[in-house]
């Protein structure tokens, strides 16, 4: 399910501007929605670009390891934020934050949250059994 205000509406400060559920078969039509939002609010071509980039690894890893489904919620306080949340099982975040090499690809992938790192200004995790929850907010340009 997408919800979100019609082009032409600006919302308040701090209001939302995209809600979606999604399953793996919904990410597409997520990712594309994202775009078209964000693209009024500020970031140049290639922030845009990074920005729907990070959104897209954050719902890839809700949907394969977050339990096959997820929640986005687009804000907008000045600058965009995106929460990502899933019900999965958890995992200990900050392993896999931080200032450290691209990690080695593997079977399960291995490389969504390093590459949310270099595409987002901010990234923030709260992981544990009862799901995951991802906020990031897009690098100024």
């Amino acid at each position: 399910m997408i919800a979100s205000l019609p082009e032409h509406t600006s919302p308040g400060a701090g209001a939302d501007l995209l809600v979606a559920t999604f399953t793996r078969d919904e990410l597409d039509a997520v990712r594309h929605r994202v775009g078209a939002v964000s693209d009024h609010h500020g970031l140049s071509a290639d922030a845009l670009s990074d920005w729907v980039t990070a959104v897209n690894e954050l719902m890839t890893n809700a949907v394969r390891h977050g339990g096959g489904t997820g929640t986005l919620r687009l804000r907008f306080d000045g600058r965009l934020t995106c929460e990502v949340r899933d019900d999965g099982t958890g995992f200990v975040a900050a392993e896999h934050l931080g200032d450290r090499p691209r990690p080695a690809l593997s079977a399960a992938g291995g490389m969504g949250l390093w590459i949310v790192e270099q595409m987002a200004e901010v990234l923030s995790v709260d992981s544990g059994p009862a799901g995951t929850t991802v906020r990031i907010a897009p690098s100024a340009g």
